[in-house]
């Protein structure tokens, strides 16, 4: 497997004012391999410890910050000699260890020869109040599930994605059929590590399905291994309610369709809880296309997303004949697939933040906007060849921006005030707009 994110974790290290390095990222995306791979292709060795029920770390943190003393017996629990110049030192469930998280501060300041990375799911870090956490003295990566370049590389070859990178329209039109047999696949396989690995290795969508259920079931025990008692059912009730808001029509969440009654004061926690957990994506409305974009959101205004599409596939119960039925995969749900798979693609580019408009009337919407430099590009999302794009007209009407963008199952095409991309072109946008 190999993951674009060793491109960054490379320049980190090439760094002359390199920090130590925290990866952030859900449950199961590839953490501890991302950093071990890097370890082993990257250094000369590397000293992987674990933190996790972990009693002996524990001690080895729990008196003071020396240095050499924690060296010391890093070694001793890695079996590796671990040196500054030629070593990397892997911390993993650094979150079970909060002092081992303090740590990286006075590695910062007092020894910053060091590789240090550590890798935390959101899941714990978020949950330790009384860590003093490193701030300023560390740097901050997050890794996704895999997205669809990545995945197409993986189950066909890297010559598959090379027409995409080098935006070469006459090739990749020629082979819209294998792109979207290859979207189709990662509708229903989606970017979670085990369930790609699996699919490669038999292609066979029953193991993937239960490896999904066992992905999903796992991250149910981890609300209640880790999230406080009293909130534990909201959690899971909003868990829940989020493939069944993304099938609606207007896919803006509502907290009464969780429990009837119920307001945005009773799930706020538990929102916030599966957001620092990595579970799900927030995309906030914005009132007008204004600079910067972020000052015109409306926080009581949003959408929620899962982490994985094929988690939301799995969640969402989506049979493994659609698949084979012509380009319905595409629009179940009313395009939520279509829709999550845009925005999980927008979000592992880390250039794009995204958010979403609508008229003050909600008669008209842009499924997401987006500012880069001092631009503000929206983006309509079509599930299908049916491509009248009336809301991003109006918006367009309105607005006058300089590029507008709509993604669908049609060929590239670039008209007087629209441009559309095949949605498996998705992740070449941010080098398109390059060039726009």
């Amino acid at each position: 497997m190999y993951r674009i994110e060793i491109k960054d974790l490379i320049e980190w290290k090439n760094s002359s004012n390199r920090k130590p390095l925290i990866l952030k990222g859900a449950r199961q995306v590839g953490k501890t391999w991302l950093l071990k791979e890097f370890g082993k292709t990257q250094f000369k060795k590397f000293a992987y410890i674990n933190f996790e029920d972990n009693e002996r770390m524990k001690n080895l943190f729990s008196t003071d910050y020396d240095i050499k003393r924690i060296i010391t017996g890093l070694q001793i629990e890695s079996g590796t000699d671990i040196d500054s110049s030629n070593t990397l030192i892997i911390f993993d469930e650094v979150q079970e260890v909060p002092r081992a998280l303090t740590s990286l501060k006075y590695f910062c300041e007092n020894a910053p020869q060091y590789f240090i990375a550590a890798a935390g799911s959101l899941l714990g870090i978020a949950l330790h109040p009384e860590t003093s956490f490193p701030v300023g003295k560390v740097e901050f990566y997050s890794l996704y599930p895999l997205s669809f370049i990545e995945f197409a590389a993986l189950v066909e070859d890297t010559n598959i994605v090379k027409p995409l990178k080098d935006f070469d329209t006459v090739l990749f039109t020629s082979f819209k059929s294998k792109y979207i047999d290859l979207l189709k696949q990662y509708y229903f396989v989606g970017g979670m590590p085990e369930a790609v690995n699996k699919f490669i290795e038999k292609k066979d969508y029953a193991a993937v399905q239960k490896i999904h259920k066992n992905l999903l079931l796992s991250y149910e025990q981890d609300f209640s291994k880790h999230a406080p008692g009293e909130i534990v059912p909201r959690i899971r009730q909003l868990w829940h309610s989020i493939s069944a808001q993304l099938a609606k029509e207007n896919r803006k969440f509502i907290f009464s369709l969780v429990k009837k009654g119920s307001r945005a004061k009773d799930f706020e926690i538990a929102m916030q809880w599966l957001l620092d957990a990595g579970l799900i994506y927030k995309i906030n409305r914005v009132s007008k296309p204004g600079i910067p974009l972020s000052a015109y959101q409306d926080t009581s205004a949003f959408k929620l997303y899962m982490l994985d599409i094929g988690l939301l596939s799995a969640i969402s119960g989506l049979e493994l004949k659609t698949l084979l039925e012509g380009s319905r995969i595409f629009e179940e749900f009313k395009g939520a697939l279509t829709e999550q798979f845009v925005l999980q693609q927008l979000i592992s580019s880390k250039i794009i933040e995204p958010f979403y408009w609508s008229s003050e009337k909600g008669s008209s919407e842009v499924d997401f906007v987006f500012q880069i430099a001092s631009e503000v590009f929206p983006l309509e999302v079509k599930a299908s060849e049916n491509l009248q794009a009336k809301s991003l007209k109006s918006y367009y009407q309105k607005y006058m921006p300089k590029h507008s963008l709509r993604t669908s199952m049609s060929d590239f095409r670039k008209e007087e005030w629209l441009v559309n991309l095949p949605l498996y072109l998705i992740n070449m946008l941010c080098d398109f707009l390059k060039n726009l």
